[in-house]
């Protein structure tokens, strides 16, 4: 019965475990939007541990910073200023100039803007002030010079709503497999710069960062744009490829090999000049920061300077350069994973510098696979364990694993710049530890509670709670065992209870009893029962006990010295109220031998106790104890089993029940006892005393008998007066 509720706790506790691993499982599976914004914010704090390092690289911000706002008035500036600083830095020799700025209106403050819709009243030179200003540049006009005379890439941005038209397409894309165009997410329409900026730039790119991010931080920049017809670059792209002279991009998709697999086409990677930068299904790039840092900018003033911008040449010439703006009232600053708030054209640059470097984050199309097997295994291995291991096992085999992909997702991050989640699989890990043990607290709590209510009246605190801690001890509905069974009874108890009153006689039974039990419970014994002035114990169950015939002689030598104190102090007090019976005394019967125990009685009552011969001879043994003269009266099996006590044969005596004599032994001392010279002294004495009698020496047994007095201790004396009489009996016979 153990065993079956053992397996039921175990089947149950691993049963709820694999339900709570399938509910986490099946949750990774489906990666619901809450899932992936945790994992992303798992992906920063493994940027934040160890972000890209920082090298001088050829990419630069000319940042129309706070003083170039303070120096040239609110943006926007007139498109003249424009076009000095793309003049000025084509004369710093930019291998490219991009433009994170989007020109979409035309200079409202240009000449020809102001001379249709300058306000000048009633003036009667008006028609000749408009004229005037009608002849002078259009600033739009000069800036489209500007920047047809320098490496110019212009932004645009996405929009969500339809309007009248798209950006210019001045890059050319190849493809290798599906077309892009069916691949990536579309955008209805665009907010592109004025047909005459476009058409003098050297390249368009958006300026749009990912919409897929969660939290407002940016981990992600898309590298190709789509209306769902043509395929449109990134602001980096796009100045990367007019950088380089190349004329357009190669963008390769999962089918590029010609094979198909039935799932739905993916980006791989776009070839942009010599550079290959790998990307995410729909084109996006991991950016791999690093700080935000100083070295990267250059202040727009000092490009617009005369005075100051020769002294720009070294950090201009060659360099990949992004126009861009740290002006907090122009509102373009985004987070990034490492906590900072950058001005949006760092994240173009960053971009830049990476693919420059070829130090890529990757998140391969494996990772969301390895992760979920992750999940599973880790989970899968813990429901195995959960059952069968303690919780601090348990609980630090689930720190193992999630120690064990932590480690690992640090080390390929470190090591190979792969972006790999472990902590939805720790987590796993833990809610299902959390959940076998909560499961396993209630049933071990709920067994616990059986336990102390089954066995408290019968164990000592210690054992009942070795039983709390080891249930699986416990054997309920009957089991055959070797066991030692105790009797104890009190000896002349009529004459006792025809002296007290009902109360008196209670209390008298319970300063005995009580004493006694906690002997029992002491040695590790359990009461059976309480038969009037008597005591049923037994040993070797419910708790497994190697050693329960020692444990059980020892506690019935301590029953004995409990009597001999109590009698001492009076504490029945006979003497005191002067009764016939001063003294009480007690007779113990031990035989070990198998018997079954169990739960038995009825199915609405019932007592733990035990049955079979090895009960009975007990029984028969502790009633043979006045015949026999001693107080404390064993059995052979008793004896082998517990051979280190002092023991002093009784002769084979007739038991109820036996068709032959059992041999039993008084049981007078414990291993220190048997161990005096005094007790080696009278136990040689013994055995002559035993052969003469089993040999019918009626002399010899005298003799011996008569030596046994002499060394024996007053306590003894009852036992030794049996015996003479059966020196006498022998004497008798030999006449």
């Amino acid at each position: 019965m153990a065993l079956r509720r053992l397996t039921g706790k175990r089947f149950v506790v691993g049963f709820c475990a694999a339900l709570t691993l399938g509910l986490m499982t099946a949750i990774r599976a489906l990666n619901p939007d809450f899932l992936v914004s945790v994992r992303e914010l798992t992906f920063d704090y493994l940027q934040r541990l160890a972000p890209r390092a920082y090298q001088d690289l050829p990419v630069r911000i000319v940042d129309i910073d706070e003083a170039s706002i303070a120096a040239y008035g609110q943006w926007p500036w007139p498109r003249s200023r424009i076009a000095e600083l793309v003049t000025g830095l084509n004369e710093l020799g930019a291998a490219v100039i991009a433009f994170d700025v989007i020109f979409a209106e035309a200079d409202r403050s240009s000449p020809v803007r102001l001379a249709e819709t300058l306000d000048l009243g009633d003036r009667a030179d008006e028609a000749e002030i408009r004229a005037a200003l009608a002849r002078l540049p259009d600033t739009d006009k000069v800036l489209a010079e500007a920047l047809a005379s320098a490496p110019t890439v212009l932004g645009f941005a996405v929009l969500p709503t339809t309007a009248p038209r798209l950006p210019a397409q001045k890059a050319g894309i190849a493809f290798g497999g599906a077309d892009p165009a069916t691949i990536l997410p579309t955008f209805p329409s665009a907010l592109a710069a004025l047909p005459v900026l476009e058409e003098a730039a050297s390249g368009t790119g958006s300026v749009s960062l990912s919409a897929s991010d969660t939290g407002g931080v940016v981990r992600r920049i898309p590298l190709l744009f789509s209306d769902g017809k043509t395929v449109f670059p990134s602001l980096a792209i796009e100045a990367l490829r007019v950088a380089q002279g190349a004329s357009g991009l190669i963008a390769r998709s999962s089918t590029a090999s010609g094979e198909t697999t039935g799932e739905r086409p993916a980006l791989t990677d776009l070839k942009v000049g010599s550079f290959v930068v790998p990307t995410t299904a729909i084109g996006e790039l991991w950016v791999h920061y690093d700080k935000d840092r100083p070295e990267r900018y250059v202040s727009a003033l000092d490009v617009l300077d005369p005075a100051r911008r020769a002294a720009l040449r070294s950090r201009i010439e060659g360099n990949i350069v992004f126009v861009g703006t740290s002006a907090a009232g122009l509102f373009d600053i985004r987070a990034t994973p490492l906590g900072q708030l950058v001005p949006g054209v760092s994240i173009h640059a960053q971009a830049t510098e990476q693919i420059i470097t070829n130090d890529f984050l990757v998140r391969p199309d494996w990772a969301d696979g390895l992760e979920l097997i992750a999940t599973f295994a880790g989970g899968f291995l813990l429901v195995l364990l959960l059952p069968f291991a303690g919780g601090l096992a348990t609980g630090l085999f689930s720190l193992l694993i999630a120690g064990g992909l932590t480690g690992g997702a640090i080390y390929l991050y470190l090591t190979r710049n792969l972006l790999i989640d472990p902590l939805y699989p720790s987590v796993t890990a833990f809610v299902v530890f959390a959940v076998g043990m909560a499961l396993l607290y209630v049933l071990t709590d709920k067994e616990k509670r059986f336990v102390r209510q089954a066995f408290s009246q019968y164990l000592s605190p210690d054992l009942v709670h070795q039983l709390e801690k080891r249930p699986d001890q416990l054997v309920l509905g009957g089991e055959l065992r070797p066991m030692t069974i105790l009797f104890m009874d009190v000896r002349g108890f009529t004459p006792i209870s025809e002296q007290l009153t009902p109360t008196e006689l209670v209390h008298f039974l319970n300063t005995l009893l009580s004493p006694l039990s906690d002997a029992i419970q002491a040695h590790g014994g359990t009461i059976d029962k309480y038969i009037g002035d008597s005591i049923m114990a037994f040993w070797n169950a419910p708790v497994t006990e190697e050693d329960h015939a020692a444990l059980a002689c020892a506690a019935s030598l301590e029953m004995l010295r409990i009597v001999e104190q109590l009698n001492e102090t009076d504490a029945f007090a006979f003497k005191a109220r002067g009764l016939r019976a001063q003294t009480v005394q007690i007779g113990i019967g031990l035989n070990t031998g198998e018997a079954c125990v169990g739960n038995m009685g009825s199915s609405r009552r019932f007592n733990y106790s035990v049955i079979g011969d090895a009960v009975n001879v007990a029984s028969r043994i502790e009633s043979s104890c006045k015949g026999v003269g001693a107080e404390l009266l064993v059995s052979g099996d008793t004896r082998t089993e517990a051979p280190d006590f002092a023991y002093l044969e009784a002769g084979a005596i007739p038991l109820k029940g036996k068709s032959l004599p059992v041999k039993l032994f008084a049981l007078v001392g414990d291993e220190d006892h048997r161990r005096t010279e005094e007790f080696q002294k009278l136990e040689l004495q013994h055995m002559a005393l035993v052969e003469a009698l089993d040999e019918g020496a009626a002399r010899r047994a005298d003799e011996a008998l008569a030596a046994c007095r002499a060394l024996a201790p007053q306590s003894l004396g009852p036992f030794y007066d049996k015996m003479a009489e059966r020196v006498a009996g022998l004497a008798m016979a030999a006449q």
